[in-house]
């Protein structure tokens, strides 16, 4: 990965809070994710007193701190899916809005890094619609 900027990504789940949690926990406990990785709640809807958790955020820096940190997501994933429910999906997501939906039926982790890393090449500009699938 040859990034010059920081990028984001926006990490959510078809199974709601738990798993965001679940996940979070997970990757706090990496150590290249280390301060990478933050909580990021939905909007307060009226008659609550916050909003529930939405989104994990996941800071990519640049250059080889950036590839240090998509291998490190990428294999936290790719170790945390065979312990969650066979039918839970991820959606990631740059920050220009393109998305790549991750199965966990079937995690595939080269091809993931692959998607991980097109998916933050076309934030920074790249041909390509950016979505696509590790299946």
């Amino acid at each position: 990965m040859t990034s010059v900027t920081s990028h984001q990504l926006r990490i959510r789940t078809d199974r709601g809070p738990d798993e965001l949690r679940s996940l979070y926990d997970w990757l706090r406990h990496e150590d290249a994710l280390r301060g990478r990785v933050r909580p990021e709640d939905g909007p307060v809807a009226q008659g609550e007193m916050g909003g529930a958790l939405d989104a994990l955020v996941v800071a990519i820096g640049p250059g080889g701190v950036g590839a240090a940190a998509v291998g490190a997501l990428v294999g936290a994933l790719a170790t945390w899916f065979p312990h969650r429910r066979s039918d839970l999906k991820i959606t990631v997501t740059n920050e220009s809005g393109r998305t790549v939906e991750v199965d966990g039926k079937r995690v595939d982790v080269p091809v993931l890094v692959d998607v991980v890393e097109r998916l933050l090449a076309a934030d920074g500009g790249a041909d390509g619609d950016g979505e696509g699938s590790p299946e």
